[in-house]
């Protein structure tokens, strides 16, 4: 490993190897946390006060004090870490907050550290897929709409085994359903789906992650004249009539699908909304 690449824990530089964390770490015995996954090009940051104001949501509503200053310290410290690892391409931020150790079940402390990490994206813009997604249905684990259902949380598990059923059936990747058997979003995208000119996305409240680039592609969407429903209860009949299926989350911006189950899809509007978030994302901002 690279040991001169460095972390950031509470505002302070660590080489990235370096072990920080005991037995007794919240994230590790509970899943005690939240994060947040960020594109970056260079030192612009896209769409941060999305990803902070998201986050601190998720940090509100599961009883973690928020430090005062704490927005423009995550973003001195992300950029202070871009500067010294380097990273001036695209680069994925990893924002993680968890609550301080202490307590079983029920914390003996509120108050929350924060770690930032970087890594390499193989582009700085958002990229289309040149080949499409091969995808399929999740259905062993569902997932239920709750109080944190909205936020990204420690608690992978649907997400880590539906990622596994994907690698088994050789799919690119898994749509997840809650209980009622209706698409919430995929391992780690929310879904939009193209059908007779009318774009359409599930509902948060079916139990989906309220992705920042979900309500980035909405915006555009409807800036260009698109009619856009984002409340859909849908289910899976409903891909087989669609005639685009994407994929959106923060660090690829869309990902189109080609074929789900004997289904085949186009790309049109994959094409055009990328174009037009790649405008919006890079050169506006």
């Amino acid at each position: 490993m690279n040991t001169t690449e460095k972390i950031c824990l509470d505002g302070k530089l660590y080489p990235k190897d370096e072990l920080l964390f005991g037995a007794g770490n919240r994230a590790f015995r509970y899943g005690d946390s939240l994060f947040e996954t960020i594109h970056a090009n260079g030192t612009e940051i896209q769409f941060l006060p999305e990803h902070l104001n998201r986050l601190t949501l998720g940090m509100e509503c599961l009883g973690m004090i928020i430090p005062h200053g704490f927005r423009e310290k995550i973003k001195t410290d992300i950029t202070f870490l871009i500067h010294k690892n380097k990273a001036f391409a695209g680069t994925r931020i990893r924002l993680s907050v968890f609550r301080k150790d202490g307590g079983l079940y029920t914390p003996t402390d509120n108050s929350i550290s924060y770690l930032i990490e970087t890594s390499p994206l193989d582009h700085d813009h958002y990229v289309l897929n040149r080949k499409g997604l091969k995808v399929g249905i999740y259905e062993e684990m569902r997932k239920s709409p709750n109080l944190a259902s909205r936020f990204k949380t420690g608690n992978s598990l649907p997400f880590i085994l539906a990622a596994n059923y994907r690698k088994k059936k050789n799919w690119d990747d898994c749509i997840l359903l809650n209980d009622r058997g209706n698409i919430v979003e995929s391992i780690s995208s929310n879904l939009f789906l193209m059908k007779d000119g009318i774009l359409m996305t599930p509902s948060n409240e079916n139990g989906g992650v309220s992705g920042i680039m979900r309500e980035q592609v909405i915006e555009t969407a409807v800036d260009l004249n698109i009619t856009v429903f984002d409340d859909c209860v849908l289910n899976p009949e409903n891909l087989l009539v669609a005639d685009e299926i994407f994929l959106t989350n923060a660090i690829s911006g869309i990902q189109w699908v080609v074929a789900y189950q004997e289904r085949r899809y186009f790309n049109k509007t994959a094409k055009l909304l990328i174009e037009e978030l790649n405008r919006r994302a890079f050169y506006e901002r």
